[in-house]
């Protein structure tokens, strides 16, 4: 017991700058104590006391702000960094190294009893603040969630998934979409270096648009050129010049 304790104390050392002891962490971090609170309402669960089991979840919750239902599965080295307003349902399991910030919800999409309703997190998953997390799905090892997405199908290993609903951004290499170097590293809030899938899309027809202009008002000045020496009746509204604004298009989709 005091060797996990240990290590879920040394992890959130490990993950935020802003823990500067061990004895902080152990009195004033409500996402360890919602982590400790819920191995005894686990326990209490497991063994058949269910009620007493809700009951310390519902203590937990008053203390910490973090809602987790006793039957839920976390791991090892979880961290709930800040964590007001978590809800983490009943068949929710949470993979070890895992980080969750406020606001999150891995909550179910059916009411079915006795079935799997709620999400499976991987190994070494970020999820973002406001991000929902909706259904019996599971989000692979190391995958990252944005802020405020809402995710309502399975998310590869490595990959992250960003906006409402959410699109997938692929892993490259088997790394994580936020990792930038050769090292692994920790990223807070699902942050990506890499492009939105739709503005990349967006960024394309922007290309290909502007593209077409340049070639049109080309074909135009050729033309003209020909009616110089063949004299010919060119349209008042032929195009000889550009004026599609691709720089300020790209703006305006965040490139």
């Amino acid at each position: 017991m005091f060797s996990r304790l240990r290590s879920d104390i040394q992890c959130i050392l490990d993950r935020d700058p802003a823990a500067r002891s061990t004895w902080e962490v152990l009195t004033c971090y409500p996402g360890l104590h919602a982590v400790v609170l819920h191995r005894v309402a686990h326990g209490c669960w497991n063994h058949g006391f269910k009620w007493l089991g809700r009951f310390v979840s519902h203590l937990a919750r008053w203390f910490t702000g973090i809602e987790i239902h006793p039957g839920a599965k976390l791991g090892e080295r979880v961290f709930f960094d800040h964590a007001m307003g978590v809800v983490v349902g009943e068949t929710a399991e949470i993979g070890d190294g895992c980080t969750i910030y406020q606001g999150v919800t891995l909550g179910g999409t059916t009411l079915y009893k006795g079935t799997k309703r709620h999400p499976t997190l991987g190994k070494d998953v970020v999820v973002s603040a406001g991000a929902k997390v909706l259904g019996g799905f599971l989000v692979g090892d190391g995958a990252k969630i944005g802020s405020n997405a809402v995710v309502i199908k399975p998310v590869p290993a490595g990959a992250t998934a960003v906006g409402i609903p959410a699109r997938i951004i692929p892993s490259k290499a088997g790394e994580s979409a936020d990792v930038s170097g050769t090292e692994p590293k920790f990223n807070a809030y699902g942050i990506t270096q890499d492009d939105d899938p739709v503005s990349q899309a967006l960024k394309g027809l922007i290309d290909n648009a502007s593209g077409q202009e340049h070639q049109i008002a080309l074909l135009w000045k050729a033309i003209e050129q020909l009616s110089a020496q063949q004299p010919m009746q060119m349209p008042q509204d032929a195009a000889r010049s550009e004026s599609f604004e691709a720089d300020k298009f790209n703006q305006l989709v965040g490139k």
